[in-house]
């Protein structure tokens, strides 16, 4: 697929399909931040004359309640207020006068993509005639929503099959992010990999272990390994289908797979710092305890490359938080290419206030993952 700058836009019907999915409390937005980074590709069509019609999608939509509970009207006002012009909502996916809106309208949004969904997943099973459908309003395709490049579905693949196709600033920026760690990488590289469960993340693993240098694991995946290593973990979560798979991991690559040597447990409603030989059967692990931090804040050290994906435990319990936010503090004083990739990661960074400490967060979530895993974007045209 093209970049913007690259194809012929100038006074073009064009269809743009961002990454609008905000959360939504009582008609309100609660962070309006994909909505704002939408806004220099929205400027630049603007700018060549065009005439936009905006495509998003808004959770997910399984029922008539969901419709209710999901509609994108609430983000037309704040794509209003910082355009500085008036956007036009269509609450109708496929209203008979569309195209009539569009021709005598310079911004148009369509209601959420994923009404589609309900009662016959037409949009995310990328129905052909419903892409034909959309591709027939407008003249070129421009699609920048990243967070759902990872997803085949009617309105980013399904439309780039009929129409003059280019992706926008947005996901040049998470491309041009995310290549130190994809395509062109100085080593030692390090990978701080966190999180609940080992299940979502066992291909990034894989991949990631094979091209890092040092794998550093922490949070409910970092409890999967301990177990892999035949230690105990008590009560603690762990992905017991994967436990085998990790095991021959850990045996491969045992020289770059770094676990906890202490942790942060509840053990009969005492919170308290252990060794990881001292568990027994009645703690729960929730935290990584602060040798281990120190142990791979050395290791970090000597590393040209770091990508941060997940968290070191329970960072939203303050009890369990210190693990992620001494690892962060840790990260400020480290001069290397810091990337933080994965909706954990990135939340926890900025909710730590710790955004100085890297040079790019990626805020695309499971498209992040997948790009890194696949080297390859997914709903693009092959």
């Amino acid at each position: 697929m093209e970049y913007i700058e690259n194809i012929d836009t100038k006074n073009k019907k064009v269809i743009l399909r961002l990454d609008l999915n905000v959360t939504i409390k009582n008609g309100e937005i609660m962070d309006d931040t994909k909505i704002v980074k939408s806004i220099p590709t929205i400027k630049y069509l603007l700018n060549n004359g065009c005439n936009i019609l905006i495509m998003s999608h808004l959770g997910k939509v399984k029922s008539l309640e969901d419709q209710m509970q999901n509609s994108l009207k609430p983000v037309k006002e704040v794509l209003s207020k910082l355009l500085e012009q008036e956007v036009v909502f269509v609450s109708n996916t496929r209203d008979p006068e569309l195209k009539n809106i569009l021709a005598n309208n310079r911004l148009v949004l369509l209601e959420n993509t994923r009404f589609e969904d309900y009662p016959g997943k037409l949009e995310s099973g990328c129905d052909e005639e419903l892409s034909k459908y959309w591709a027939s309003l407008g003249e070129v395709f421009i699609n920048d929503a990243f967070g759902t490049t990872h997803r085949r579905h009617a309105s980013n693949y399904g439309i780039s099959k009929y129409l003059p196709s280019a992706y926008g600033f947005l996901i040049k920026q998470e491309l041009d992010g995310l290549d130190p760690i994809v395509n062109n990488i100085n080593r030692p590289f390090a990978v701080i990999m966190g999180g609940a469960k080992v299940d979502d993340k066992i291909a990034l693993i894989k991949t990631l272990v094979k091209e890092c240098d040092y794998l550093l694991v922490g949070g409910g995946i970092a409890n999967t390994f301990v177990k892999a290593e035949g230690k105990e973990i008590g009560n603690s979560l762990y992905s017991a289908d994967y436990v085998e798979e990790v095991k021959e991991l850990v045996s491969i690559y045992k020289e770059k797979i770094n676990t906890p040597i202490d942790v942060v447990v509840n053990d009969n409603d005492q919170i308290k710092t252990i060794n990881i030989e001292d568990i027994t059967d009645s703690c729960t692990i929730y935290d990584i305890g602060p040798k281990t931090v120190e142990k791979y804040i050395e290791i970090l050290k000597n590393s040209n490359t770091i990508f941060m994906n997940g968290t070191m435990g329970m960072y939203e319990d303050e009890n369990y938080r210190a693990g992620t936010e001494l690892l962060l503090r840790g990260l400020t004083d480290i001069k290397a290419n810091k990337v933080a990739g994965g909706g954990d990661a990135v939340a926890a960074v900025k909710k730590l206030q710790y955004e100085d400490a890297f040079d790019f967060l990626s805020t695309g979530g499971g498209a992040s993952l997948e790009y890194i895993a696949d080297k390859e974007i997914n709903c693009f045209k092959d």
